[in-house]
């Protein structure tokens, strides 16, 4: 509907299809009958193949059968991230990797409001760019959390500050099942760059440090960050401080322990939140005083409440195993862990040693409980249920005080729940009724 009305706005003639049914689609009828904007719901007919030029929701896979006679006729097909910047008169700024995006896109988009910048913060978010765009000055930074589906079909979109955070296997089932596939996508986020643009990414995560070394332009200015390595240019940390090498000069920015945010994965997000700034030239000062008084993201690792000693965490945005690797490792206490949902081929292993170490009890929940309990109960004491206010309670019995009760699932939320949110509000609304 966005990207509908941008390119009406700007003289193209639409037509738009969409599979969901007219009866859920009422108000979309509505604005589009408003707006004098052709239009089917329920079907994707041939009629789309008239078109010169298909634009692609994100949920659309490339292999849909209409996409791919689209494909096979020469048309082109793009996606809607691609269509917004033709239209973007400021700077963009676009954060992508497996994980970490929402928290760092929030935590820039702040740096940047308390710095006093103009800012569109859209994408992955929640607020398409198309939608975002129409609002924008030139001085105004559009900071855009990028997926891999919103990257596979553009053609030239150029971030001026492109931040990769990691990439580690999701979503495979939409490239073949190709962990290459995959690598490729998200790659394309720089692909375009060249002088004068910056790119931030994690010189820690060896697949993201070596697809980029493969793929970048020599002309783009390279930012890594690690919290293992001095690096001559970006951000490292030096005796326990975050240091922030630019343009020949070092900054001791702030101690990694006055980042308000916790755990290892936030403060990578942090130092790539605080380079892209760097490359705006938001002041050091100013960058300072935001990371020591964020709070985070809701569903990622947000605190619910502290009741008889025990700390309930709502991490429902953590839908796949490396999500839940970081989580257990932001946690010096025992967890209690609530683990399941839509499985997506999730291969447990990597988390066997730190749930050895750190994991009082596993509670199994959604679709995948009995792999959940397959897994592990070789590990620790599993428990499986059938609804999400079991598993509550059953977390609280299991934990003793001092511990911590986690919901980090490790999976889709489409087995019990709308979406994500909708589990994390469910369990913070079941946590608040505790005695």
């Amino acid at each position: 509907m966005a990207v509908a009305g941008l390119l009406q706005a700007h003289g193209a003639q639409l037509f738009l299809s969409d599979h969901a049914s007219l009866d859920s689609m009422r108000r979309a009828k509505e604005e589009l009958d408003a707006l004098g904007i052709a239009y089917e719901f329920g079907v994707n007919s041939r009629r789309i193949l008239e078109s010169d030029i298909l634009v692609l929701s994100p949920g659309i896979p490339s292999d849909l059968p209409i996409v791919k006679d689209a494909l096979a006729l020469g048309k082109a097909v793009i996606s809607e991230i691609e269509v917004a910047s033709w239209f973007c008169p400021g700077p963009i700024l676009a954060i992508t990797g497996t994980n970490g995006k929402t928290t760092t896109t929030t935590l820039l988009g702040r740096i940047f409001e308390d710095a006093k910048r103009p800012t569109a913060i859209a994408g992955n978010i929640g607020t398409a760019f198309s939608q975002a765009v129409g609002g924008m000055m030139s001085e105004t930074a559009a900071i855009l959390e990028i997926s891999s589906f919103q990257l596979d079909h553009i053609g030239t979109f150029r971030p001026h500050v492109a931040a990769l955070l990691n990439i580690t296997p999701d979503h495979l089932d939409r490239y073949d099942h190709s962990f290459a596939n995959y690598i490729e996508s998200k790659c394309r986020i720089f692909e375009n760059q060249s002088t004068g643009d910056f790119l931030v990414y994690n010189y820690d995560d060896e697949v993201t440090r070596t697809s980029v070394q493969q793929r970048v332009s020599k002309e783009v200015t390279l930012l890594p960050f690690s919290q293992t390595s001095t690096l001559p240019q970006g951000a490292f940390l030096q005796d326990g401080n975050v240091i922030v090498a630019l343009g020949g000069k070092q900054t001791d920015v702030l101690p990694a322990s006055a980042i308000s945010i916790r755990g290892a994965h936030n403060l990578y997000n942090a130092m790539a939140a605080m380079l892209a700034a760097r490359a705006m030239a938001i002041p050091t000062s100013s960058i300072r005083a935001t990371l020591k008084n964020f709070k985070g993201v809701e569903h990622r690792l947000e605190f619910v409440r502290e009741l008889h000693a025990v700390v309930y965490i709502n991490d429902s945005k953590g839908t796949n195993v490396d999500s839940v690797w970081y989580a257990l490792q932001s946690f010096s206490q025992p967890i209690v862990i609530l683990l399941g949902g839509r499985d997506k081929g999730n291969d447990y292993s990597r988390l066997y040693d730190l749930v050895r170490r750190r994991v009082r009890a596993v509670v199994g929940i959604g679709e995948s409980a009995e792999k959940v309990k397959a897994s592990f109960d070789s590990i620790v004491p599993v428990t499986t249920c059938t609804s999400m206010e079991e598993a509550v309670l059953t977390a609280q019995k299991l934990a003793k005080p001092g511990d911590v009760v986690l919901l980090s699932p490790a999976c889709a939320s489409f087995d019990w729940f709308n979406n994500y949110e909708h589990r994390g509000a469910v369990y913070k609304e079941l946590v608040h009724k505790l005695t």
